[in-house]
């Protein structure tokens, strides 16, 4: 990982070398607490206002309280100023006690390194995920990675990039980190296929800016609920996330896919929305 360039504590600016929490942190003991990474660029937030959105829905589930929206919003678009590209993550735990109403929230920047121009991935299952059933933490984003940061070191241990989480129904789910699609060619057209929402997957911010910019820019998109049987007919597959924005997947176990258009079509669209919308932004 990145060193980071910017870390507050709990509002205060502090040194990023020397930044620390105590050992006794909730978060860090037992993973309670919830976290969000934000795409900084050209100084501003991207989309801050539905990632704090979701903040508030996943520390709710929880029930830790947050600081109030203004002061995350000012603290995250400090730490946007540090590079025309980074990565700002919000982090935030139920302090030393989880039940004694206290948080603790570290915002950090870092730049946003180069992302890997492909992926390869290994299909696994995550007995871990809900795979479409309801429960009391459903798409929360919590600090508590474990599992999945599991299968991605079982990926590539097995020489993959990275995997692909397959739910215990045998359907497509998403990535350890990251939302996933394909396409398919129908009646001469192109057809972005990604797994739908009822699957429990997390509502990725950055799937909702591919969603979005799919529209603007006419490319087909469906929510879908398939099998790894399904990948027979697909042209084409993707990893949609806020580190890589939509790059190809080459490999998904032993099924290889080609890089081309239809991704390159997609991660367009997406920079020239974000590109709007910053600039739109700015004329405010």
């Amino acid at each position: 990982m990145s060193a980071f360039t910017s870390v507050r504590i709990d509002g205060e600016l502090q040194d990023p070398a020397t930044a620390s929490i105590p050992v006794s942190d909730i978060g860090f003991i037992r993973g309670f607490g919830v976290f969000e990474v934000i795409r900084g660029l050209e100084g501003k937030c991207f989309r801050m206002a539905p990632h704090l959105e979701r903040l508030e829905r996943s520390a709710s589930m929880l029930g830790i309280d947050l600081p109030a929206d203004e002061l995350l919003t000012d603290w995250c678009a400090h730490a946007a100023t540090h590079h025309d590209d980074c990565v700002i993550r919000v982090l935030v735990s139920a302090g030393d006690d989880p039940f004694d109403g206290t948080t603790r929230v570290v915002v950090t920047s870092e730049p946003a390194n180069p992302q890997p121009g492909e992926l390869t991935l290994l299909p696994l299952v995550a007995p871990w995920h809900s795979d479409g059933a309801n429960w009391e933490l459903l798409r929360a984003k919590t600090l508590s990675y474990a599992n999945n940061f599991g299968a991605i070191r079982q990926a590539k241990l097995a020489g993959f990039s990275d995997a692909l989480l397959i739910g215990e129904s045998g359907r497509i789910l998403e990535g350890p980190t990251f939302t996933i699609g394909w396409t398919v060619e129908e009646d001469g057209q192109t057809i972005y296929e990604t797994p739908s929402l009822e699957l429990g997957i997390l509502d990725s911010i950055t799937r909702t800016v591919a969603l979005d910019a799919a529209e603007v820019s006419g490319l087909q998109f469906r929510e879908v609920e398939h099998t790894l049987d399904r990948l027979d007919d697909a042209v084409e597959f993707f990893a949609i996330s806020t580190l890589r924005d939509a790059i190809s997947v080459t490999t998904v176990g032993e099924r290889e896919f080609p890089i081309g258009p239809a991704v390159n079509a997609l991660r367009e669209a997406m920079a020239t929305l974000t590109r709007k919308e910053l600039s739109d932004e700015s004329t405010r």
